[in-house]
């Protein structure tokens, strides 16, 4: 191969290491012990869900949101949860398809807690280094009302795992619930370290005891279904109905095929009177950001070399 067409293969390859470096790779999951909203609705059935809380779901935004299970997430989050994601509007963080998971309602299916030490698992279909942040609401939470970032005890997190290992398709950590009765919201933040992406999901539990609400569009009176986590076989049934893109960083705990990479979302405008940001949760996406512009100084210098040596062999004809 002569000189020119060697750098010219250089520079095309340079350019191709920007280009893939400039796109983020996503990490999806959701929690599974306790049981997030939508793995549960997912668990019931997209098509015909059991449950009145996951049946209202469905009608307010539709079924793709339960296949796209392992999906609620904000691209360039960073850190700024607080920022981006406004009051009543936690369990979907803001996104539109999965705004049936915001409901109001008592009756979400719950799981069965008790005060004390906790063993958190969180299903993942595409393993990541990051930080996972859970907490709880505090005494006095009202399910019947939206969940508000007031709502939540942020002094006081429930769960702190940075980097656990994934095993099976789960990251499996341990954390302490606090004294509480009745329904309460578990609310979970999984921030990346490799990319400024975040995952959020909410988890509906039941202390027993007093109930915390005062009723609602579901009628807090009666005990909520019991909660459940979908199987494996389940979720690789709805994998091919699935619109959620691994970009190719599923790894060998994947228990959902990988599909076509998706946009990242457009960066959202700070919500209206939203309070200032959580610590962030994750290091900075520096090392992302490096990596586009280490990419593009290798492109940039290849580019010089090809157009050198293409003169250097335009002057020996």
């Amino acid at each position: 191969m002569s000189a020119r067409r060697q750098a010219a293969a250089v520079a095309v390859a340079a350019l191709g290491l920007t280009a893939l470096a400039a796109v983020p790779a996503s990490a999806h999951g959701s929690m599974s012990v306790p049981v997030s909203r939508v793995a549960q609705c997912y668990a019931e059935g997209p098509e015909h869900p059991r449950s009145a809380a996951c049946r209202a779901a469905v009608a307010a935004g539709g079924t793709q949101a339960l296949y796209d299970w392992n999906g609620i997430r904000i691209g360039d989050a960073a850190g700024r949860h607080r920022r981006l994601v406004a009051d009543g509007r936690l369990c979907s963080a803001g996104d539109e398809e999965f705004k049936g998971l915001d409901l109001a309602r008592a009756d979400w299916p719950a799981t069965r807690v008790h005060s004390g030490p906790y063993t958190f698992r969180y299903q993942v279909t595409a393993p990541h280094k990051g930080t996972f942040t859970v907490y709880a609401t505090k005494p006095g939470y009202d399910p019947a009302k939206p969940p508000a970032w007031a709502d939540l005890d942020l002094a006081r997190p429930v769960a702190t795992a940075v980097d656990p290992v994934a095993s099976g398709g789960f990251y499996t950590f341990s954390g302490t619930l606090p004294e509480r009765t009745g329904r309460q919201l578990l609310y979970a933040v999984w921030q990346r370290s490799d990319s400024p992406e975040a995952f959020y999901s909410c988890s509906d539990v039941d202390f027993g005891g007093a109930s915390g609400g005062s009723g609602g569009s579901g009628g807090g009176t009666a005990p909520a279904p019991s909660a459940s986590a979908p199987s494996r076989r389940q979720i690789e049934a709805g994998a091919g109905r699935s619109t959620v893109g691994h970009h190719g960083h599923g790894g060998d705990d994947a228990s959902a095929s990988a599909e076509p990479a998706t946009a990242p979302p457009a960066p959202r405008a700070k919500a209206a009177g939203a309070p200032a940001d959580l610590a962030e949760t994750g290091s900075s996406p520096g090392s992302s950001y490096a990596a586009v512009g280490g990419a593009a100084a290798l492109a940039l210098g290849s580019a010089a070399l090809f157009w050198s040596v293409r003169r250097r062999a335009a002057g020996r004809r």
